[in-house]
């Protein structure tokens, strides 16, 4: 899965993604940026 990074400014496989929920209930993806190791986050289902 993809997700955008913004220090990066391009769009980058995500390392280590988990499965999270936010609070109103949509799932999400989070993990990180194989090139600068900053945090990435996807919103919709994988």
């Amino acid at each position: 899965m993809e997700a955008y990074c913004f220090k990066c400014r391009s769009k980058r496989e995500i390392k280590s993604p988990q499965q999270v929920t936010l609070k109103n209930g949509r799932p999400a993806t989070q993990g990180v940026c194989p090139q600068c190791n900053t945090k990435v986050f996807r919103i919709g289902k994988a």
